[in-house]
């Protein structure tokens, strides 16, 4: 017979390596209207107002981004194009990740490369 075994993990953050980990986590911060929650040399961690976690960590690295990420974040807003020009006015970029066109969602990468994208609004807000 197998035991049930309860699992006491918990879902802290998503870490992302940067070359300037408080300047990411203050794009990031100011980007998704969140807050620093911790903020050392080599680590900024940021979080919704309320600190509820996940949260995302921005971990200094020496080497540079160099391929399409293999893990990335979605974001659904109520406005997708409003938003999408918002973070390109703060320093996103549109990113080619191999879209064809016909996507309901935008590609974007944050001021170091990390791809991210902008969903179509959905049904049921969030």
């Amino acid at each position: 017979m197998h035991s049930l075994i309860l699992m006491t993990l918990r879902w802290w953050t998503v870490e992302i390596d940067t070359h300037d980990p408080q300047a990411l986590g203050r794009w990031w911060a100011d980007a998704l209207g969140w807050k620093v929650f911790y903020d050392s040399d080599e680590e900024c961690v940021v979080t919704s107002d309320d600190e509820r976690f996940p949260s995302l960590g921005f971990v200094r690295v020496p080497e540079s981004k160099s391929v399409k990420n293999r893990l990335h974040l979605d974001f659904a807003p109520d406005d997708r194009d409003a938003e999408v020009e918002r973070l390109i006015a703060m320093g996103a970029t549109r990113a080619d990740v191999g879209q064809t066109g016909e996507e309901t969602w935008v590609v974007l990468a944050d001021p170091e490369g990390n791809e991210f994208c902008v969903l179509s609004a959905r049904e049921g807000g969030m």
